[in-house]
């Protein structure tokens, strides 16, 4: 397979998958690309990355936006197009990272080096979760949750060419709540590192 190596986490909300991925990273030594990778755009293209940061991942809006020529004049599509012109970028220079969705294992599938992972977990681990983090209701965490998937499938769906989520288009579907973060990020390590060596 050679040195390089992209791991491609995509997570449901509540997973935890945004730690996991983080950890993956940490203990590999990787770089982690997720929003902050809005401050590396913005600063090679010379804009405000706040201006960005409430369109990050969601989908755009199809009454307020259109499209003439290919080009789009909704900023959640000229986002999107920039972060993935970012990572191919990234991954066409050899650089090993972790990122986090942005539907990296659609736009990176052309990599061998590519392991694409999504985190799924429980309904009521994920509420726990969403729950004490935000100190939310369980009505209030189960609406954030659902809100937030959807703008994720809708995203992603947009953008790729199979259904967010299907676990026949991953190379790894893993349920975080069975073994917990540092269990599931472990475990995924050893994987990776399998992949690696093959």
């Amino acid at each position: 397979m050679g040195n390089q190596i992209i791991i491609s986490v995509s997570r449901e909300y509540g997973s935890e998958g945004h730690t996991i991925a983080e950890q993956i990273a940490k203990d590999m030594g990787l770089p982690f690309y997720d929003r902050n990778m809005l401050d590396e755009i913005a600063k090679e293209k010379g804009f405000d990355p706040a201006a960005f940061a409430s369109v990050d991942e969601k989908p755009r809006n199809k009454l307020l936006s259109r499209r003439v020529k290919g080009y789009s004049n909704a900023t959640e599509d000229n986002l999107a197009q920039m972060q993935f012109e970012f990572l191919r970028k990234k991954a066409a220079s050899g650089e090993s990272f972790v990122v986090l969705g942005r539907c990296s294992e659609t736009i990176l599938k052309e990599y061998d080096c590519l392991v694409s992972i999504f985190v799924t977990g429980n309904k009521d681990r994920k509420l726990k979760h969403v729950m004490e983090k935000f100190s939310l209701s369980d009505t209030a965490a189960a609406a954030k949750i659902a809100k937030h998937d959807a703008y994720r499938r809708r995203y992603h769906n947009h953008y790729s060419d199979f259904k967010w989520g299907d676990s026949r288009n991953y190379d790894v579907c893993i349920n975080s709540s069975r073994i917990g973060v540092e269990e599931t990020a472990k475990l995924l390590e050893e994987f990776v590192g399998s992949v690696k060596e093959s």
